[in-house]
């Protein structure tokens, strides 16, 4: 998937360890006993701002299952926005590009 380079949101871009893309990804978010549809509404090789109505809390460890890629990852719940839909800050446990990204920006290398 290619992005238009207006796509990005760069805002605190400085403090970031890698560079935030604004796109929409399908993805099934798992747990311990518990499985929900959402999306994404921003993605960065560290973690994503997701959409789902699943009932998560900061700490929470998941699963995120990429339909696009085939691709899951292990990462934990470190932010939640509830206002006219729930949103979820993700970190992924280990830095990777499950989302299909390509044309990544260049801080995208995984060491």
């Amino acid at each position: 998937m290619q992005l238009p380079e207006h796509a990005q949101w760069n805002d605190g871009a400085a403090a970031r360890r890698s560079t935030r893309i604004e796109t929409d990804v399908l993805i099934e978010v798992q747990g311990e006993g518990f499985a929900y549809a959402g999306e994404t509404l921003r993605v960065s090789l560290h973690g994503a701002l997701i959409r789902t109505s699943a009932p998560l809390e900061i700490g929470t460890p998941v699963t995120l299952y990429v339909h696009r890629t085939g691709k899951s990852a292990l990462a934990h719940i470190v932010s939640v926005i509830h206002d006219s839909g729930s949103r979820y800050g993700i970190e992924l446990d280990h830095p990777s590009n499950i989302w299909g990204v390509s044309g990544t920006p260049p801080d995208w290398k995984v060491c």
